[in-house]
């Protein structure tokens, strides 16, 4: 979403400005995803669903963000006006992401189990979770970008023949 943003305030390239969205929708997907996958694995480990953790805290945060990314997007409809607020409101919410996802989480005490890297460098973790989670790594990026590639064509679609009716 950034680096589309950046390019369509640069080029005012409207398929710059499909791309942005499109990437922020499956963010805002990706998200809920790990959230509601999140709750069950904390219901099953910690006997509830939420417990406002700072990474669940934090996690809500960025979808209020993306929530209210496409809120400004719906509320605006002249689309060169529309794109451009919205590209300037994604470059300045990505300045919050590195402080949501690993500042937050490190600062309080945490029911999550350290990261996979410890703080020697090492990885600690059994070769089999490795294998599994480079294997969903990869799946999960695979299904991003398949998606990602059939959200910009609609949207592609979706703008041609709303021009084409005027």
């Amino acid at each position: 979403n950034l680096v589309f943003s950046i390019r369509y305030l640069r080029r005012r390239d409207a398929i710059d400005d499909a791309r942005a969205a499109a990437a922020a929708r499956l963010g805002l997907v990706f998200a809920v995803l790990a959230t509601v996958t999140g709750s069950l694995f904390a219901r099953v480990m910690w006997n509830h669903f939420w417990n406002w953790d700072p990474r669940q805290t934090s996690i809500v945060i960025l979808m209020l963000i993306y929530a209210s990314y496409f809120a400004l997007r719906g509320a605006v409809p002249d689309p060169e006006r529309r794109a451009a607020l919205a590209a300037v409101y994604a470059i300045l919410a990505f300045v919050t992401v590195p402080f949501l996802v690993f500042v937050v989480p490190r600062i309080y005490w945490s029911l999550h189990p350290d990261t996979i890297i410890n703080t020697r460098g090492a990885n600690e973790f059994d070769s089999r979770h490795t294998q599994v989670l480079m294997a969903s790594l990869a799946g999960f990026t695979g299904l991003f970008a398949w998606l990602y590639t059939i959200g910009v064509r609609v949207e592609t679609i979706r703008r041609r023949r709303q021009q084409e009716a005027l």
